[in-house]
């Protein structure tokens, strides 16, 4: 193979990573200041094929010049390849993609950017299960990241799914191969990770001793209540998106939508529509927080003049928190208590409904509570929600208590 420094071409920069040196292009500086986009592309899937290499960095040189001369295509009208459909799908205003909630719209941006990268230049009229296969291999890094490669195509089959929707040529046929060849490929196992009781209490013992009882209070919400974690911290939406919030980061020109105080009634009940639910079955959950001692004993740090506003707001700048530095500090917390490093923050919900179900708890009840109905509830307050919620709480409680009986025979 060529030596990787003798290999030249325009804009290409062989940029080191953990892997060793990656073959990146990188758009010009002034361009990019002057709103040319993409600032780079990621290249290593070339990085053994040097002609390519060098074919590939000219026709995005070419590009970006072309773009300088003052050269705008009509973004909306399709040509036939990958980028076309991929750029479709992002900016189109009736696009599936601006239906997508903020915690899934960082990985869609991610893969988005990178296929573009890899086969936005691609026909879709030329692609082929075959070609879906060597894609995969190339996604997955020959298998060790399934996860990824099964995310990457999930993103290319919305775009495609959309493009049906606009009767694109080329999509439906495309969908159809997609569909097949995903037969063939390996899926990554369901996660089946859980924490027992005593694990969220080390964890939450060891956010305090880091001053965040933020984090402390969060993990205890999402493990007794069983809600999704990214209900409980809230989430972060850029201002055009969703709906009005008070709650904004003008750095970031981000607004927030999560749990709130005002969500806990005066008998302590919480009422909340998870956001997954919210648009769709509307699906609420009532949890009596008296059945969920973890979190009662976490409101004794909380005044209740404090009770206002965002349930969880980082101790560092007074926002609520956001996701990837909620998710670094849970790392410090997990390794503080020296829990596992496959358990995951997102893993404190299933661990409770394992715990529930674990103890004896009735699947339907189970389901009631994590909001898992095609029932919409109109009314505020839902009895029969609350009702299996609390014999959920009772059955934990009672399977808490017999497993620490056990402990100590």
């Amino acid at each position: 193979m060529e030596d990787q420094e003798q290999i030249k071409a325009p804009g290409l920069k062989w940029i080191k990573r953990a892997t060793g040196r990656v073959p990146v292009w990188v758009a010009d500086e002034v361009d990019v200041k002057n709103g040319y986009l993409p600032k780079t592309v990621n290249l290593s899937f070339l990085a053994d094929q040097p002609e390519m290499l060098r074919a590939k960095c000219d026709a995005l040189q070419a590009d970006m010049l072309l773009w300088r001369t003052g050269y705008r295509a009509d973004p909306l009208k399709f040509d036939g390849t990958f980028k076309s459909l991929l750029t479709i799908y992002e900016i189109h205003p009736r696009s599936t993609y601006r239906k997508l909630k903020p915690g899934s719209l960082r990985p869609y941006n991610h893969y988005l950017k990178n296929l573009k990268g890899h086969i936005g230049s691609v026909r879709l009229d030329e692609t082929t299960g075959v070609d879906l296969m060597d894609w995969h291999d190339v996604w997955s890094e020959n298998g060790r990241y399934l996860a990824a490669a099964t995310t990457a195509r999930a993103v290319l089959f919305a775009a495609v799914s959309f493009g049906i929707m606009l009767r694109i040529e080329g999509c439906a046929a495309l969908a159809a191969v997609m569909r097949e060849t995903a037969k063939t490929l390996p899926h990554p196992k369901p996660r089946n990770q859980s924490a027992t009781a005593e694990q969220i209490i080390a964890a939450r013992a060891a956010a305090h001793a880091n001053g965040r009882p933020s984090s402390a209070l969060a993990y205890a919400l999402c493990f007794e209540t069983v809600l999704r974690l990214w209900d409980v911290i809230g989430q972060w939406w850029p201002m055009e998106m969703g709906g009005i919030s008070e709650i904004l980061d003008a750095d970031r020109e981000m607004k927030w939508f999560g749990l709130r105080w005002e969500d806990i009634d005066a008998d302590l009940v919480l009422h909340y529509t998870p956001s997954k639910t919210a648009d769709s079955s509307g699906a609420s959950i009532s949890y009596s927080l008296t059945k969920a001692p973890m979190v009662m004993e976490e409101l004794r740090h909380w005044p209740v003049e404090k009770r206002m506003g965002p349930m969880i707001v980082s101790e560092e700048n007074g926002l609520p928190w956001r996701a990837s530095i909620f998710a670094q500090r849970w790392t410090v917390d997990r390794k503080a208590a020296g829990l596992p490093a496959t358990l995951w923050a997102r893993d404190l919900r299933a661990s409770g409904i394992t715990e529930g179900r674990a103890s004896g708890a009735r699947l339907d009840d189970a389901s009631k509570v994590a909001g898992h109905t095609a029932s919409k509830t109109t009314e505020k307050y839902d009895r029969a929600v609350l009702e299996a919620a609390d014999r959920f709480a009772d059955a934990r409680l009672k399977g808490r208590k017999a497993a620490k009986k056990g402990g100590k025979n």
